[in-house]
């Protein structure tokens, strides 16, 4: 009987020790950046090959071709330029009055009988109602983001259109600050010198957020987010 108690005990020491571990590791799994494959594959270089007498392999670049990106794997500079804002602005007003009234003066003789003392007849019926309504609602948002970034060619696209991805992290104190683009661009719109203007991709996504002290201090508390949740005034 001690035994087994003893293997019990034994056991859940272990177990207490390691859930710290598991704990760390799930918060260390979490706060890892998630990458996508297709950034991260590296482009292999074209194997040279001068077996057919020529000079120009399939990584040379042409007389008469320019550096524009056109293939997996080139580089293309991305001018961030977002400027939104949109305001709208409701206003509602309405109100009602009504009013009613009824009387009989004359009822089969009745006017003249003792029910007059206590009953008028001429003012049967005397009934006013009225309501009124008055709202206003406005709404505003502004939002202004420049930034220039490199992106990556991940694939061409049949049609020709490229599919591009770009990453910079930037880390200042012990503080990330993280810009990610992703979308779809055309050759004919990336200018000579190789830059797109963010304006000119196609189902663009652009996310810059931070990591570290900093941006950590512009949350609340996880316990003031489950008070938000559960309370219910």
């Amino acid at each position: 009987m001690d035994r087994k108690k003893s293997n019990s005990l034994t056991i859940l020491k272990a177990a207490a020790l390691c859930l710290p571990l598991f704990w760390l590791s799930a918060c260390a799994h979490q706060s890892a950046e998630v990458a996508t494959p297709a950034f991260d594959e590296q482009i292999p270089a074209p194997q040279v090959n001068y077996n057919n007498g020529s000079l120009w392999q399939a990584s040379s670049t042409g007389l008469a071709e320019d550096m524009k990106a056109r293939r997996r794997g080139d580089i293309i500079t991305v001018v961030i330029s977002e400027n939104a804002s949109a305001s709208k602005k409701a206003a509602t007003g309405t109100s009602r009055d009504s009013s009613i009234s009824a009387g009989i003066p004359k009822l089969l003789g009745l006017e003249k009988t003792p029910i007059k003392s206590w009953a008028d007849l001429a003012n049967m019926l005397s009934a006013s109602y009225g309501s009124k309504f008055d709202g206003a609602g406005s709404t505003s948002r502004q939002e202004n983001l420049q930034a220039t970034i490199s992106a990556k060619v991940v694939d061409v696209i049949p049609n020709g259109n490229m599919l591009i991805e770009g990453r910079r992290n930037v880390r200042v104190n012990n503080e990330d600050q993280i810009i990610i683009l992703t979308g779809t661009v055309r050759g004919r719109d990336v200018s000579a010198d190789n830059t797109i203007n963010s304006a000119l991709i196609a189902d663009a996504r652009i996310s810059y957020s931070g990591k570290g002290v900093i941006s950590d201090r512009q949350k609340p508390g996880w316990l003031l987010n489950a008070l938000d949740k559960i309370w219910p005034f």
